[in-house]
């Protein structure tokens, strides 16, 4: 059973079922990806477009092609080297099922009274589902109102439909039914047709929906681990902020929606978080501040939506229902991973705590409970908070409160700007090696491309206000709906009035500060219709048109660096090249096969997506992660990273021939080369001065380049050494410690010393100063001197000679060595000495608007030893390059190692 490398979900509709899903297996394999993920496969509601209401856990669904379909679908995808993932429902299913039919007429008699998580009154189950004065009606042995059905007589009583059931349910949806899938029976019934399709080989993973609902998620993941043999599994786990997935949870990791935020904050600009937050206010008169609206809005719900959750709660910790209110308001995240009859983690009591602190004394009673309770209070208040949350969060707060809507997505939140690549580079280090990422799912707000779009109004948010008033003075309707319109409908421009109307009907309902889904306004509604299609006539497409550019590099930039990152990168349907798509359904739409670029971003965007993916299959699945740093004065504008090949590690001692006196500083030097800063001449009119090495251990970056008259080299202006290596700036007369970021090649202290076209003098001494450093000597045409001097200092260093290869001359006006072949097997140092080996290095760039007006001037990026292949221009490159050049096709690039 094979670990994907890469995923491609596919939202499977009885318009698209398995059949066509077999005829694009061919495209797909192009594509790269080496999975096919689809969404639930078991028979669901005939109509349903999602597949989450399963009916029958016995069938594959008949209007996809039953289970001779699946079998011939798999067996095509088979042929074409791809495998299946299925994303499996545990939690709940729909309530027209047969089990529940039983459940209904027999009551706790039924044989499936287990199958439930029912709170029976009296022996029997409320279902919410009156609405107006019409009395049901008997028809043979079944209860009719409208369009339900029902056993008579029977073990329930209808209510109201604002009502909650007397079962749990999914969210606010009555209409799905939480199983109980901690009882044996239940697990191994409901997901037979499942562990069959493993059994077989027909399936290699699974996703796991929403396991916070389920009373023992911990018990559920081992017993699945168990049961299919360690098959790849992720969970749909949503992370908020600096929240991990538990440790004893027995998957591979998340389906990706903590790594969605973190690349989408790369690309937004944390200046631009107040004057957007200013317009936002004076637009819509909402408060400055998040945290407040948030609390309001899971107030809200509790009230609207959970009555019967919390009654159910009180009863079983004996507490007042004000006082669950509270607490579950308060609750920062979907779950706090207590365990019935365990002490709580550390971590789960600590916020529980904090949450109970901004809450009356009247909570604490509760606390006890909920962390030293009976099994029936703690497991309740768990698959408490995550409604809350989903419906709190996700589906108010997001759509009351948004300063700049790209941040406003699931297990986001809307008032944290922007990412450091720095906190990235340690997110990626401490990643799980086969969690899914993500750009784009079925459930996000808005597609990867909108979010684009909208990142960029980051960077010029007095343009974009100035660009709202005028819109406004045009057209207005409601002034809190109206700055989430134009936000929205830029982005997702060119957008017909009828989706534009579907989405702010929906943005509206979930909002719940005018209308709502329990509290519909025909008038509210008629004149919401009327602004979206005034809107839509005005030129938005012009502003679009103006930032599409800049979207462009984030988009690419966000696509790359997700498809290159650690983990399962999974493609969401169409998204491999643009989709402008907003929140569900709007982003379940049919998409046609193959996809054909339509604009010269759609070319880039399939481009990077297709050699990403392919190039991910060649490395394999776990490669390290090596954060890379950028030099010079836009360094902060570019994000960086190596995937490698894990090697044995080496003794730094053998790395150094026998008495070259591997101790001596930099600064003795050997061959008459100074490490004082002394000049040297090749002969070919080439003059070159070492960068000064003082007994502090820093370099003084004034090495001065002087290029042939050929045009060969670095040109004079550009103030940098590519050419010649790496190391320091050069030109700037500035100290900077090796071990410090701004002398970094990997995110650790590095010296290398190189001569002119990547040759290293004579016998030249290098060393990296404490840290975990690396130090690496080359010879003429990579080849490292017999009389070289190495050392990696204290730490994690490795250092190792380059061995021999071809060398190459450099370009012209490039500074950087084109010649194939250069430094097959040197090893850099990470993690205790651990030798690692370069194979891909991805670049992207961050706040292109900025870059637009200022360009890259000297910044340079030190590419790993050898020689690197441009996926995506066939471009040739070594040693040390000038980021204009590197990124002057694309605003991104992708690097394969040549030389091995």
């Amino acid at each position: 059973m094979s670990r994907p490398v890469s995923t491609y979900r596919v939202q499977l509709t009885p318009d698209f079922g398995f059949a066509q899903v077999a005829e694009i297996a061919g495209y797909l394999r192009d594509l790269g990806v080496s999975h096919v993920y689809l969404s639930p496969i078991l028979q669901a509601t005939p109509e349903s477009r999602h597949g989450y209401d399963v009916t029958d856990h016995s069938r594959i669904r008949d209007e996809f092609g039953g289970a001779t379909g699946f079998r011939e679908m798999a067996q095509q995808l088979a042929a074409h080297d791809l495998g299946i993932v299925v994303d499996i429902v545990p939690n709940h299913m729909n309530t027209v099922n047969a089990q529940f039919w039983s459940v209904l007429k027999d009551g706790p008699g039924s044989p499936y009274a287990k199958w439930f998580d029912i709170d029976w009154q009296d022996g029997k189950v409320a279902l919410p589902v009156l609405g107006d004065d019409t009395e049901p009606v008997v028809d043979g042995d079944v209860l009719r109102y409208h369009e339900h059905a029902y056993p008579h007589p029977g073990h329930y009583r209808l209510v109201d439909w604002r009502e909650g059931p007397g079962y749990r349910r999914f969210f606010d949806v009555s209409s799905l039914i939480g199983l109980r899938v901690e009882d044996p029976s239940v697990f191994f019934t409901t997901q037979e047709v499942i562990f069959w399709l493993l059994d077989e080989g027909l399936v290699d993973g699974l996703r796991v929906d929403h396991p916070d609902g389920l009373a023992d998620p911990r018990g559920y993941l081992q017993r699945l681990r168990e049961r299919t043999g360690g098959a790849w599994t992720v969970v749909e786990k949503i992370l908020i902020g600096p929240e991990r997935l538990p440790g004893d949870w027995a998957c591979d990791g998340t389906s990706g929606y903590e790594v969605l935020n973190r690349v989408n904050g790369l690309f937004v600009d944390p200046a631009g978080k107040e004057p957007l937050i200013r317009l936002f206010t004076d637009m819509t008169g909402q408060p400055a501040e998040y945290r407040p609206v948030m609390e309001q809005s899971k107030a809200d719900v509790l009230d609207l939506f959970f009555g019967a959750e919390i009654d159910r709660l009180a009863r079983a910790t004996s507490c007042d229902p004000a006082a669950v209110r509270e607490l579950l308001a308060a609750m920062p995240v979907y779950r706090a991973y207590v365990v019935p009859g365990e002490p709580p983690p550390p971590e789960s009591a600590e916020i529980v705590e904090l949450a109970a602190d901004s809450c009356s004394p009247a909570v604490r009673p509760l606390v006890r409970e909920v962390l030293h309770g009976s099994p029936e209070a703690v497991v309740r208040f768990q698959q408490s908070c995550g409604p809350v949350m989903a419906k709190g969060v996700e589906d108010t707060a997001l759509y009351r409160w948004f300063p700049l809507a790209c941040l406003n997505e699931v297990g986001g939140e809307p008032d944290v700007f922007g990412t450091s690549v720095a906190d990235f580079h340690a997110f990626c280090q401490e990643m799980p090696p086969y969690s899914m990422t993500t750009l784009s799912t079925h459930d996000t707000k808005r597609s990867e491309d909108v979010r684009a779009r909208l990142s960029v109004l980051s960077e010029i948010p007095g343009e974009w206000a100035a660009q709202v008033e005028e819109w406004s003075a045009q057209v207005s309707f409601d002034p809190h709906l109206d700055h989430l319109a134009w936000q929205n409908l830029m982005a997702a421009w060119p957008i017909s009035a009828d989706r534009f109307t579907d989405y702010l009907l929906k943005a509206a309902r979930e909002a719940k500060t005018a209308i709502s889904w329990v509290h519909p306004d025909p008038s509210y509604e008629r004149r919401l219709r009327s602004f979206a299609e005034a809107a839509v006539r005005l030129p938005i497409g012009g502003f679009t048109e103006r930032i599409d550019p800049y979207a462009m590099s984030n988009s690419l930039g966000a696509k790359l660096v997700q498809l290159m990152m650690p983990g399962v990168p999974d493609v969401y349907q169409g998204n491999e090249t643009t989709d402008f798509s907003l929140v569900d359904p709007d982003n379940r739409r049919p998409v046609t096969y193959p996809r054909k670029p339509e604009t010269s971003w759609d070319s880039a965007k399939l481009l990077v997506t297709t050699q990403a993916l392919r190039l991910r299959r060649r490395l394999g699945g776990a490669a390290p992660y090596l954060p890379l740093q950028a030099e010079g004065e836009r360094a902060a504008h570019v994000i960086a990273f190596a995937r490698t090949d894990p090697v044995p590690s080496a003794d730094p001692t053998a790395a150094v021939p026998a008495g070259t006196g591997a101790d001596e500083d930099a600064e003795a030097g050997r061959d008459g080369i100074s490490g004082s800063g002394g000049p040297w001449s090749r002969g070919d009119g080439t003059t070159h001065t070492w960068p000064e090495t003082s007994s502090s251990g820093t370099i003084r970056a004034n090495a001065a380049v002087t290029a042939p008259s050929s045009g060969a080299g670095t040109p004079a202006d550009t103030g940098t050494s590519a050419g010649w290596g790496v190391g320091a700036p050069t030109g700037s007369g500035e100290e900077i410690p090796l071990g410090s970021a701004e002398g970094s090649l990997i995110g650790s202290s590095a010296a290398m010393s190189a001569g002119p076209d990547g040759e290293t003098s004579g016998g030249s001494g290098v060393r990296a100063s404490s840290g975990s450093g690396v130090g690496v000597s080359a010879g003429p045409d990579g080849e490292t001197p017999g009389g070289a001097g190495v050392e990696a200092s204290a730490g994690a260093g490795v250092g190792r000679p380059v061995s021999p290869g071809e060398g190459g001359s450099a370009e012209p006006g490039m500074g950087t060595s084109a010649g194939p072949g250069t430094s097959g097997s040197v090893e850099w140092g990470v993690g205790g000495g651990a030798g690692v080996r370069a194979r891909a290095v991805v670049v992207a760039t961050r706040l292109p608007v900025r870059l637009a007006a200022t360009g890259w001037g000297a910044t340079t990026l030190t590419l790993p030893p050898g020689t690197w292949r441009d996926l995506l221009t066939g471009g040739l490159y070594t040693g040390r390059i000038p980021l204009g050049h590197l990124l002057g096709q694309y605003p991104v690039s992708l690097l394969e190692r040549h030389d091995l």
